[in-house]
């Protein structure tokens, strides 16, 4: 019997991998699967390919919510936006494959960003 019978969506080399930075967000995902699954499939599509972009939907977050610190280094916080209201807050971090590290993942607008 197979242990975990899910087959992850794979990457192309140009793409970002995406990965839990924190439990909270791993929960957050789940819960935004079981609510918002096109948007949530979109969002993946748009983290994989530019997840640096910037626009209504894609952008860092402004003043102390701009900032993340991750073992001594400092990122850019991220936020991308889901229809009704749903945020998935994250950092990106170059490399081969770059990566796209969810920090938290709202099922509803956030009340720090209101």
């Amino acid at each position: 019997m197979v242990k975990n019978p899910f087959v992850a969506r794979p990457t192309k080399r140009s793409e970002y991998k995406i990965v839990f930075s924190t439990s909270k967000a791993e929960k957050g995902w789940q819960d935004l699967q079981a609510t918002t699954l096109n948007a949530l499939s979109d969002t993946w599509d748009a983290l994989t390919k530019a997840p640096n972009r910037e626009d209504a939907t894609c952008h860092s977050l402004k003043g102390s919510l701009g900032k993340v610190t991750v073992d001594e280094v400092g990122h850019v916080r991220r936020q991308y936006e889901l229809p009704g209201g749903a945020r998935i807050w994250y950092y990106v971090t170059e490399g081969k494959p770059g990566t796209v590290h969810l920090l938290e993942v709202h099922t509803n607008h956030p009340h720090q960003t209101k």
